[in-house]
């Protein structure tokens, strides 16, 4: 007959008046398994515990073995002595995959692997569920009988909700042993997202919740608490999704609409309420249905099914917060003088809300370069990892930890060797900074005078700021699609205009070059729906996108115009692919300029317009397109991909390729020639300005202008400061003709020879 929750609710009573009396961990063990097996009317039932094996790492895949610790049934003598290991036998398969067993015969499982001291041969029938806590798992419980028959689902289920209280009976009561080894010295592999190096102490953004109290009495009371709670949930999603720009409150709104229908689940909902039912504390119920959800979510090899993992992973946690009267995240939390935020993923918004001045690193478990958040970390100058695999499962608060951004490298618990090692970095970095800082009001003039313009690429509000900390002379590069990518919808006109007028004022009357929306490809906007493309860089985006639908040109042209009132404005284009491209865009700018004005509008005093230089089609119109233009910008990070048929994101052709090859100078030269017949002004602007080897070789070649990363003025300056231009323009040539398939260490040969401070 099949088992109904009374069976679990007994069984709980009776486990928690059993763990009250105290007593030796085998005592109490030994009790356990004699209660299920009566409740539960199993002939056999035993506890198998996961125990560490001394020399594996911390979260080691499959690490530890699985221990037969109590068992009723079983012969007695193999307690203790029986071991499996992970995947070895019903009971490793079971905490290997995270889901339960339910057999008739267990001899006929491919799995099955006699144990012939347990003298289990007598018993068919196998059930067994594995006991979870945190999502990882801790052991398996398993009922046996002599019958050849399967238990029914709700026996099944039954036992789950047994398992789920045996797992935070065990761990409140310190049975469960941490395979984790959590402060043993580890190291994790993520995406390096932002470049630096960091050195601190962990906080979660997301602090999880420490469930104190597992029982309650009154099981009524604990389901109107998580009514009431599940209703505030509700509620904040709904407030959310209703808020005129969702992403001041750190979410998207795709985002959200997914919560809002995990929060009405039925099937997540009615599993928390059931195990309340059995006398387990909404606060226990909501963890100990989580920890089962993430198991098996977690083991689904369907991308979509294991992104639903996060969906309730996120849902459980607030939850909880709510349960316990917290706040939502840890952004208003006092943060230590080192911090290194730790979160499973973040808004843009969210990283705002921090306290900057103490935030030394960000680490993810999600995140790619496009991420928003990246974004607002590179801004900000915050080293950033991404795809790091449970790390917001596996950090705590207070840990130590250490971050390099370039390499992808998060050591947790630290070695002092490898904390010596990265402070020592750290110091170095710091001390090359306070020498860039000096330069900071000095112009980069070469030792024989030539003047070389120093401009900084920016994108976001906070950019602007470093236009002066930096030493730039001017803002060579604004990204404008940053501010669509933060927002959660389509900037207004007013906002667009009250933004850019905001940067112009910062400038305080210096060059800003704004470089209209660079869509598509990798900068993917929320609330825009493009569809896949198979080569999506060379697919429909930027101006391909503008043209084709004007008015989103339009309405940012329109706001550009309004902003730069009284002051000069210029425009650039990016990605054009044809004379004629450049030339409808830049009708629709006088178009809108002429409107504006027929309109009553204060608009730009005086306006300059260009283009990027991008897609390699363009250096053979360039005696079409350079009488058209006012400025030209090489933007080398696209040139160079599509010159070399070379993704510039694919790890195996990383280092392929150099910029400082002669193919690609010679390009980048005679690019530069025909501006100067044009007497039009060219820029290079890439993260190839960035180096000092590439920057110094550039202006070996002729060029005098550089947009680059903010963080790079000072070290290019200093470069810059060293030179002698007409010597160096001299022994570059030379360098291109005899050693066109070396170049890179003749390069740094010449540098060394010439004292020129890279």
């Amino acid at each position: 007959m099949p088992l109904s929750l009374e069976a679990p609710r007994i069984l709980l009573r009776r486990l928690r008046d059993l763990m009250a009396t105290g007593g030796e961990q085998q005592v109490r063990l030994d009790k356990t398994v004699s209660l299920i097996a009566s409740v539960m009317e199993g002939a056999v039932c035993s506890v198998y515990l996961r125990r560490h094996i001394a020399g594996q790492g911390a979260n080691q895949a499959g690490g530890g073995i699985l221990e037969l610790c109590a068992s009723v049934g079983l012969d007695a003598q193999s307690v203790h002595k029986t071991h499996l290991t992970m995947g070895e036998g019903l009971v490793g398969d079971i905490a290997t995959h995270k889901r339960p067993l339910n057999l008739a015969e267990a001899k006929q499982h491919p799995n099955f692997a006699p144990r012939p001291e347990t003298g289990e041969d007598a018993f068919h029938s196998f059930v067994g569920v594995p006991i979870l806590h945190g999502g990882d798992v801790r052991g398996v419980l398993v009922v046996q009988n002599k019958s050849m028959q399967r238990f029914v689902a709700e026996e099944v289920e039954a036992l789950e909700i047994v398992a789920m209280v045996l797992a935070e009976v065990l761990a409140a009561s310190g049975d469960i042993e941490d395979v984790r080894a959590p402060d043993a010295p580890h190291t994790y592999i993520g995406i390096g997202l932002v470049e630096g190096v960091a050195l601190g102490q962990v906080k979660l953004h997301e602090p999880r919740v420490e469930v104190s109290r597992l029982f309650s009495d009154d099981s009524e009371a604990e389901q109107r608490r998580l009514n009431d709670a599940i209703y505030v949930l509700r509620r904040n999603v709904d407030e959310l999704l209703a808020t005129k720009d969702v992403s001041h409150a750190g979410e998207h709104l795709a985002v959200l609409e997914s919560y809002r229908m995990f929060a009405n689940d039925r099937g997540w909902l009615r599993r928390i309420h059931d195990a309340v039912q059995t006398g387990l504390t909404a606060e226990a119920a909501v963890n100990s249905v989580n920890g089962a959800m993430r198991a098996r979510l977690g083991q689904q090899r369907d991308a979509y099914l294991r992104a639903r993992l996060h969906d309730f992973d996120d849902l459980s946690n607030r939850l909880l917060r709510i349960l316990s009267g917290r706040a939502v995240n840890a952004a208003h939390d006092k943060l230590h003088r080192n911090t290194i935020l730790v979160a499973r993923m973040m808004g843009p918004a969210e990283l705002l809300d921090y306290d900057r001045r103490n935030l030394r690193g960000l680490l993810l478990e999600e995140g790619a370069m496009g991420a928003h958040v990246s974004i607002v970390a590179r801004a900000l100058n915050i080293p950033l990892i991404g795809d790091v695999a449970q790390i917001a499962q596996i950090a705590y608060d207070g840990q130590a930890v250490v971050l390099d951004g370039t390499s992808g490298e998060v050591h947790l618990n630290p070695s002092s060797t490898i904390t010596d090692t990265f402070r020592g970095r750290a110091l170095l970095e710091a001390k090359r900074q306070k020498r860039y800082a000096r330069l900071r009001d000095k112009p980069a003039l070469t030792r024989d005078n030539v003047r070389i313009r120093l401009d900084m690429n920016a994108g976001l509000a906070v950019d602007t700021d470093k236009l002066i900390t930096s030493g730039a002379d001017n803002i060579g590069l604004f990204r404008t699609e940053l501010q669509f990518m933060v927002a959660a919808r389509l900037p207004r006109l007013q906002e667009q205009q009250e933004f850019y007028a905001q940067v112009l004022e910062k400038a305080e009357g210096r060059d800003v070059v704004f470089r209209t929306l660079d869509i598509g490809g990798d900068k993917v906007l929320p609330y825009l729906a493009l569809q896949p493309e198979e080569n999506p860089a060379l697919g429909w985006r930027a101006m391909r996108i503008a043209l084709d639908r004007p008015a989103l040109l339009r309405y940012q042209l329109r706001a550009l115009l309004r902003a730069a009132k009284g002051r000069h404005l210029s425009v650039m284009f990016p990605l054009i692919t044809t004379t004629a491209e450049f030339v409808q865009a830049k009708q629709i700018l006088h178009k809108e300029y002429a409107l504006s004005q027929r309109l009553g509008h204060g608009v730009a005093s005086t306006l300059s317009v260009g283009t990027m230089l991008e897609v390699p089609a363009l250096v053979w119109q360039l005696d079409e397109l350079l009488p058209q233009v006012d400025f030209l910008s090489i933007g080398t990070n696209d040139l160079m991909q599509f010159f070399f048929a070379a993704d510039r994101a694919n790890p195996r052709l990383a280092g392929r390729y150099d910029i400082l090859s002669a193919p690609a100078l010679r390009l980048l030269s005679d690019i530069r020639v025909r501006c100067d017949a044009h007497n039009v002004p060219v820029s290079i602007c890439g993260e190839v300005g960035g180096g000092t080897l590439e920057a110094m070789t550039l202006m070996g070649i002729g060029f005098s202008r550089f947009s680059l990363p903010s963080g790079a003025v000072g070290a290019v300056k200093r470069m810059v400061r060293s030179v002698n231009l007409e010597r160096l323009r001299t022994c570059v040539s030379a360098t291109m003709i005899d050693n066109p398939d070396n170049m890179r260490d003749h390069l740094k040969t010449l540098a060394q020879e010439q004292g020129v401070k890279l």
